[in-house]
């Protein structure tokens, strides 16, 4: 397929997984900070310095105020990384390539764009942000859900999910480091005894609280980091997307198992294989969000290495790498 067409059903994906994931960003951190006595800065500040925001943000805004945050992460169309910036950009991408998507996934585009559009009209929205986070999550879900049950599951299909699975599996992990980083910034503090009822919003907000307590029971927080990354069923845990952007991979480029032919399916194998034998009493001795900020690195150069060997137009000119056993 040409490579224009993948990088867009790429990326469309992406954006439409961003704008879920900030929206779960933004409930999670509504959730966690109620009833806290500590002013909006101390509140609202970390979720800036967690989705990596924060300059971008003190260029435009006096004080991360609740108010000034909501409005930066949700409508503020000059921060690419908004709600409203991603939707828009995701209806653009599909625009461009009608011909791949169904009418139904571009129709609930549609509405994701106008209902995204609504909202940032009305004073209530940044008030009380709950309804519109769960609106903005459910819409992705049937969006995602058309793509599933309307598109042939070819090389777009797959590209549109390895974009979605990367997206993911970042967004995943910096929901878990919200939540360590608020209250546990020190990695030798990891491990302590924390309110359940604030875990459980964590949970929540990534749809994973009913499937947690029906495989784990008790609400136990090295269990709950446990499943969030570790997992290999549950869909928002990190290790299970990892997976699934491997599958798509494989698919796209036709290598056997145990092998690989670039350089990002390689590097994407590794990440895998480390989830595979990573254990969590390991991981919380070291730091949570140490190890964290690593997997960001390394998904982040995975995605650059995804551009440089299927969209970038010097490198596709050249031949792949010869298939090797890893």
């Amino acid at each position: 397929m040409l490579s224009r067409v993948a990088e867009t059903v790429y990326w469309l994906s992406r954006y439409v997984e961003r704008a879920e994931n900030i929206a779960r960003f933004i409930d999670v951190n509504y959730n966690l900070t109620l009833g806290k006595t500590e002013s909006l800065s101390k509140q609202w500040t970390p979720l800036l310095e967690t989705t990596a925001d924060q300059n971008e943000f003190v260029k435009r805004y006096d004080s991360p105020t609740r108010e000034n945050v909501l409005q930066f992460l949700s409508f503020d169309e000059e921060n690419g990384n908004s709600m409203i910036s991603c939707v828009a950009r995701a209806r653009e991408n599909a625009r461009t390539i009608r011909e791949v998507i169904s009418s139904v996934v571009w129709e609930q585009l549609n509405t994701f764009h106008l209902l995204v559009q609504a909202a940032g009209h009305s004073p209530k929205t940044l008030e009380q942000p709950q309804a519109f986070c769960e609106q903005v999550r459910l819409t992705s879900h049937l969006l995602v859900g058309a793509m599933d049950a309307t598109m042939s599951h070819d090389e777009a299909w797959h590209f549109s999910r390895l974009g979605r699975m990367i997206e993911r599996g970042d967004k995943t992990s910096r929901l878990l480091d919200v939540q360590y980083y608020n209250l546990l910034p020190d990695g030798g503090n990891v491990g302590s005894s924390l309110d359940v009822v604030r875990w459980s919003a964590l949970l929540r907000s990534a749809s994973a609280l009913e499937s947690y307590r029906r495989l784990r029971g008790k609400i136990v927080p090295q269990r709950v980091a446990e499943f969030l990354m570790l997992d290999r069923k549950f869909p928002r845990a990190m290790h299970f997307a990892a997976m699934r952007a491997r599958d798509s991979m494989r698919v796209i480029t036709g290598s056997e198992l145990n092998s690989y032919c670039y350089h990002s399916e390689q590097l994407l194998g590794r990440l895998c294989s480390s989830l595979d034998y990573a254990v969590i009493d390991d991981i919380l001795q070291d730091g949570l969000h140490e190890y964290i900020d690593q997997f960001q690195r390394q998904l982040n150069t995975i995605g650059q290495e995804i551009h440089e060997d299927f969209f970038s137009v010097d490198r596709l000119n050249a031949s792949p790498d010869a298939s090797v056993m890893t």
